[in-house]
């Protein structure tokens, strides 16, 4: 689907303030890059839209945009400007012209519309204020959009068996890890051994990144700090079972490949064959997995302070806004118990 990564060099890529940016292949097949994402999520959310739009696109419309984004601003704004009727040419129409050849055409008439992204946008703007060819500040007090996630996509357990029985393994466990221990999917590719520190505990103290394919720190923590989370019995066993059957390293992991850790382009080149395998679900991802988690624990009554911590978010904020849906009936069950509790005691 795509990457994202940071260029800036500092070590600490998550921590550090500047910007994301993403890459991946136009709808030319010509590999793209954006920039000026402020978080992962963002870069992430940036490029499903841009997975789905393609995957939605009717191949006609697909080929006119493609036609589309090769124009450059300057061919695209003489065929745009005859076409705006309500402009009259001696007044707002001359203006509007003027404007586009004396700001816009020298700066990025040579600019595909393709490459046109909100950082290119910004720095226009940006620089016609700094060139005191704008009065004020076209972007001062502008507030970003407050960001809404979509409501996610949890399988069923049926689903989830399914895919066990379709999947390899490998992914097989990956997903075992995902669906029992909440992990993310960096996180179950670093599966260990070692990280049995009780028949009931597991203890998630790095992942595999997906750009360096390398064990590296959790994401939210710093070097060397660890969460545990609860290790059901099955999960236990799945491990065993894995362990006893193709080994571990000396390190004790257990998921590997050529460079001696499971990456995350091995990871993608089987979801696609188990995608292929299953029921076609709208939104479904191997993160949907990840989920169930929240969903078993929510439903059966544990505490999100709990699923929070166990799966490893910043703030429990975040766990709120993405499965506050979980608990649709936790205000009637509220109202049930408070209201007993309150005559009782009368």
């Amino acid at each position: 689907m795509g990457s994202f990564y940071k260029d800036c060099g500092c070590a600490r890529l998550t921590r550090c303030p500047h910007p994301y940016a993403i890459r991946f292949r136009g709808a030319l097949g010509k590999q793209r890059e954006e920039a000026g994402y402020g978080t992962q999520d963002a870069a992430i959310e940036r490029l499903t839209q841009i997975y789905a739009a393609k995957k939605r696109t009717a191949p006609s419309i697909a080929e006119a945009r493609r036609a589309l984004g090769q124009q450059t601003i300057a061919e695209y704004a003489r065929q745009w400007l005859p076409r705006q009727r309500r402009m009259t040419e001696y007044s707002t129409g001359e203006h509007v012209n003027s404007s586009i050849n004396v700001h816009i055409v020298p700066r990025l008439g040579s600019r595909k519309l393709n490459t046109v992204t909100p950082i290119v946008v910004e720095r226009f703007l940006k620089d016609a204020y700094d060139k005191r060819a704008m009065a004020d500040d076209p972007v001062k007090g502008v507030q970003e959009p407050e960001y809404v996630r979509e409501k996610v996509v949890i399988p069923t357990l049926a689903y989830v068996k399914q895919a066990l029985a379709v999947a390899g393994d490998d992914l097989a466990l990956e997903i075992v890890m995902m669906t029992g221990c909440g992990l993310r999917n960096g996180e179950a590719r670093a599966v260990n051994i070692n990280n049995v520190v009780a028949d009931d505990v597991y203890r998630v103290h790095e992942q595999i990144h997906s750009n360096t394919h390398r064990p590296a720190k959790l994401k939210h923590r710093k070097a060397g700090e660890f969460r545990e989370v609860p290790l059901l019995r099955s999960v236990r066993e799945a491990i065993e079972w894995y362990a006893e059957k193709h080994g571990a390293t000396r390190e004790g992991y257990l998921l590997r490949g050529p460079s001696g850790y499971y990456t995350e382009p091995m990871e993608r080149r089987r979801v696609r064959h188990l995608f292929a395998s299953l029921p076609a679900v709208k939104g479904m991802g191997m993160y949907s997995f990840r989920h169930y988690f929240a969903s078993n624990a929510l439903g059966r009554g544990i505490p999100i302070t709990d699923v929070a911590e166990w799966m490893g978010h910043k703030l429990i904020e975040e766990t709120y806004r993405t499965y506050r849906h979980l608990m649709p009936g936790s205000i009637t069950k509220a109202a049930r118990i408070l209201d007993a509790g309150l005559w009782d005691a009368a």
